[in-house]
C-alpha cells in the first residue's frame, strides 16, 4: 500500500491534500488522496502517474515496501518553526536517507555503521562535564588536538547521515534517527544548506553532542548550553588553542583571532567564547572583544567577517552512486532520481565536469 509514503512525499513538498489536487489538474478530489493515504483506497495507474509527477518522485517510490521512519527528531531552532514546516523536514530527511540506504544496498561492503560510544565520560551532569566528553571523543576516533578539516565528511564516515536542506533561516539543524525493521538505527543530522561553513560546523559538532552525551539532572536549557560547550571543545581542543594563544592573555586583537579561524575554521565569535572558556582571557577582555565583534555586525548569520568559508557540502552519497553507475550496479537514469539530478547533469559529474 502506498499511503505512508504518499503523505510523506506531499509533506515533503509542503502541500496541502487540496494543492495536491489541484497539482494533478482535479483528476481526483482531496477527499480521495486522504484515502489513498489512509489506505483505504488504491488509486489506479493513471492517477498514480499523475501524482507521481506532482510529488516529484517516481512511481517505483510510492510502490515501494521498503519500511522505514524518523524517530527522535530534535529540532534547534529560535523561535520554533511551525509544525508544517517540521514535517516537510522530516518528509524530505526519510526520503533522502532512504535513497542513501538503497545505495549502500547496492553497493555491499561500503556501509558504515553508527558506533554509539559508551565511556562514563559521556554521562553529563553539569555544562563542564561537556569539555572532557569532547576530549574523550576526539581520542577515541584517534583524531589528537588537530583541528578538524571537514566535520560532514568525519560524521558520514562514523556512520552519521547528514543532510543539508533547505530550512527556514532561525532554524541551524537537527538530528534524528531512521528505524527499520531487523537493521540497527541510522542517526542523521540535518543542517541548514543557507547557512555559512562557520554556523554548519558548530551545528553539526552541536547535534553529535546530542547523539553522544547522556544527560543527567540537566534542564533542557541546560542540555543546549552543554552540547554547545561540546561543539566548541571538539572543534577547538583545548590543547591546541592554548598551544597557540597561550594560557593567559591580557589583549588580544581580532586579526590575531582572524588568523586562527582559518586553522579553526569556526567564526571569530567562537574563539572569543573559547578563550573565555579556557580562561585565557578575562571577563573584561572578553566583554571589549565581543562588543567589537557585535558593532561590526560579526555575531549574526549575515556577518561578513574575515576568512568566510563556503557551506559544507556532504558528498559520501553522490560519490557512491557514481561509483554504483562506474560499476554497473545501477542504470544513470536510476542514479539521477536518486540525486534529484538531470541524467545530463549526472553525465557531466561524471566526466569531472562540475558547475
Amino acid at each position: 500500500m502506498i499511503g505512508s509514503r504518499l503523505k510523506r512525499a506531499r509533506e515533503a513538498l509542503g502541500l496541502s491534500l487540496r494543492e495536491l489536487e489541484a497539482a494533478i489538474q482535479g483528476q481526483v478530489s482531496a477527499q480521495a488522496i486522504g484515502k489513498y493515504e489512509r489506505d483505504e483506497m488504491m488509486p489506479g495507474s493513471t492517477i498514480l502517474l499523475a501524482m507521481a509527477r506532482a510529488l516529484q518522485v517516481s512511481p517505483e517510490y510510492l510502490l515501494s515496501e521498503r519500511q522505514i521512519q524518523l524517530a527522535g527528531v530534535d529540532f534547534r531552532k529560535a523561535p520554533h518553526a511551525g509544525a508544517k514546516e517540521e514535517r516537510a523536514v522530516e518528509a524530505t530527511v526519510l526520503d533522502q536517507v532512504e535513497r542513501y540506504l538503497e545505495l549502500e544496498e547496492l553497493l555491499p561492503g561500503v556501509e558504515q555503521s553508527w558506533d554509539a560510544p559508551d565511556d562514563h565520560a559521556f554521562d553529563i551532569g553539569s555544562i563542564e562535564d561537556a569539555e572532557q566528553a569532547a576530549d574523550a571523543l576526539r581520542r577515541l576516533w584517534e583524531l589528537g588536538v588537530d583541528p578538524i578539516p571537514l566535520m560532514a565528511e568525519l560524521l558520514e564516515d562514523k556512520g552519521v547521515k547528514v543532510i543539508a536542506l533547505d530550512l527556514p533561516e532561525n532554524v541551524s539543524g537537527s538530528k534524528a534517527f531512521v528505524q527499520r525493521p531487523h537493521h540497527h538505527d541510522v542517526p542523521v543530522i540535518v543542517v541548514n544548506q543557507g547557512h555559512n561553513g562557520e554556523r554548519q560546523r558548530f551545528t553539526l559538532a552541536h547535534e553529535l553532542a546530542h547523539l553522544v552525551l547522556r544527560f543527567s539532572g540537566l534542564s533542557d536549557a541546560e542540555q543546549e548550553k552543554a552540547a554547545d560547550r561540546f561543539a566548541g571543545a571538539f572543534l577547538m581542543a583545548k590543547d591546541m588553542v592554548l598551544r597557540l594563544l597561550g594560557p593567559h592573555r591580557t589583549s588580544i586583537s581580532l586579526g590575531e583571532l582572524a588568523e586562527l579561524k582559518k586553522l579553526f575554521k569556526v567564526s571569530i565569535a567562537s574563539l572569543v567564547v573559547r578563550c573565555s572558556q579556557l580562561g585565557i582571557i578575562s571577563k573584561v577582555v572578553y566583554r571589549r572583544l565581543w562588543a567589537q565583534i557585535k558593532a561590526l555586525g560579526w555575531n549574526g548569520q549575515a556577518s561578513r567577517e574575515p576568512w568566510m568559508l563556503e557551506p559544507e557540502v556532504p558528498q559520501r552519497m553522490e560519490r557512491l552512486c557514481l561509483r554504483a553507475v562506474a560499476e554497473g550496479a545501477i542504470s544513470e537514469a536510476r542514479a539521477a532520481e536518486l540525486l534529484t539530478i538531470s541524467v545530463r547533469e549526472l553525465d557531466q559529474r561524471l566526466m569531472g565536469q562540475f558547475a
